[in-house]
């Protein structure tokens, strides 16, 4: 089922801000998200930016070289830790230029919140994302808190959790987090959708039933420029539908799909699969497919899937994956499947992660909200 996204302080309030200061950007063992418990930890952090909005937020970072490092010394240096100081990012009342160790593991820490790569070099990147101002991440957690209210609550047994924004996969078993992997999702224009399902089937070496806008749009115009695309790619015509050829790709290394591909069947057409298309997994935007959700760890997730079942092991998963038939296994019980849309969300160390509204979900959101109010 498609899932659609639609104060008088007491000494109470005051103690939880006081505790939760001390432990929201704690340095955490993983960056794990916890899912079943979002509404009430995000609700904890609205408190503390509220809080330190009502004490004057904080100041805008003008960046005037490339990037700093440790043991660089410079002005900016001095307002970078004080930026970090109000937010309690960095801890201690050292307000010289000199870019500490301390500042640097700090610097580290903001990097993994906002999924940057972690070298505890402030560039234009970080200080864009210190920049963003609270009133707007207030908002952020906000309608992250709206969307949370339909997150899965139920923490029993195997769950498959894709966040888009997040660009990752993380499984559990519980409450338990087991697994997480790195994916590639729909781009802006191809946007992958937002539901719940149940995975049912792993199928090993795969045809590509390539769609028929895919085909008008993408394969017509390059059999134009070259009568032998659709063999140089694999490609082949099995019929004609509504004047359009009806084209799949054979199985292979080089099929589009890679060499497994697992099935959640829904209305949208959306599913995973492998990728030969492979660095693109260890870009930090990972928005580039067509709507499905390419799994950095294939291999991983199918031994996992079918772990359960005395009829394959990894040998012959990996048999099947380079067979070059396609093969139809059918789990002996189905995996819910979330596929959500968070662009804030605090980890099971309690820290605050925030990502691009690559969508521009939030956005539309906020407008809405401003043109209701209005």
């Amino acid at each position: 089922m498609k899932t659609v996204i639609r104060h008088k302080k007491t000494w109470q309030t005051i103690a939880l801000l006081i505790c939760f200061h001390a432990m929201a950007f704690a340095s955490p063992v993983n960056n794990t998200p916890d899912y079943y418990y979002q509404s009430a930890l995000l609700q904890k952090q609205i408190l503390r930016f509220t809080e330190i909005d009502q004490n004057g937020g904080w100041q805008k970072l003008v960046l005037n070289k490339k990037q700093y490092k440790e043991s660089d010394s410079a002005p900016f240096v001095k307002q970078l830790k004080r930026r970090l100081q109000i937010t309690g990012q960095l801890q201690g009342i050292d307000s010289s230029g000199l870019y500490t160790p301390e500042l640097a593991s700090a610097v580290k820490r903001i990097q993994r919140q906002f999924g940057f790569k972690e070298n505890g070099v402030t560039d234009a990147l970080v200080v864009a994302a210190l920049n963003v101002p609270v009133k707007e991440r207030i908002r952020q957690l906000q309608i992250n808190l709206q969307r949370s209210q339909s997150l899965p609550s139920d923490a029993q047994g195997r769950r498959i959790i894709v966040n888009i924004p997040e660009y990752k996969m993380h499984i559990y078993e519980g409450n338990q987090h087991v697994m997480e992997i790195n994916v590639v999702v729909g781009s802006e224009k191809n946007q992958t959708a937002i539901f719940n399902d149940e995975l049912t089937h792993v199928v090993f070496s795969p045809y590509w039933n390539v769609p028929q806008s895919i085909v008008q749009n993408e394969i017509l115009p390059a059999v134009r420029k070259n009568r032998r695309y659709l063999a140089n790619h694999g490609y082949e015509q099995t019929g004609t539908e509504n004047g359009l050829p009806v084209i799949r790709q054979k199985p292979g290394k080089n099929n589009s799909l890679g060499l497994v591909k697992f099935l959640f069947p829904n209305e949208h057409a959306i599913y995973f699969h492998d990728s030969p298309a492979k660095t693109l997994f260890s870009h930090r935007v990972r928005a580039y497919s067509h709507g499905c959700v390419r799994v950095a760890e294939p291999v991983r997730l199918a031994e996992y899937l079918l772990s359960n079942d005395p009829n394959w092991d990894a040998f012959k998963i990996d048999e099947a994956m380079n067979a070059g038939k396609e093969k139809w296994v059918k789990l002996n019980e189905v995996v819910p499947v979330s596929i959500i849309y968070l662009t804030a969300w605090v980890d099971d160390a309690g820290m605050v992660n925030f990502r691009d509204d690559i969508y521009e979900m939030d956005k539309s959101i906020a407008i809405a909200s401003t043109e209701k109010a209005a």
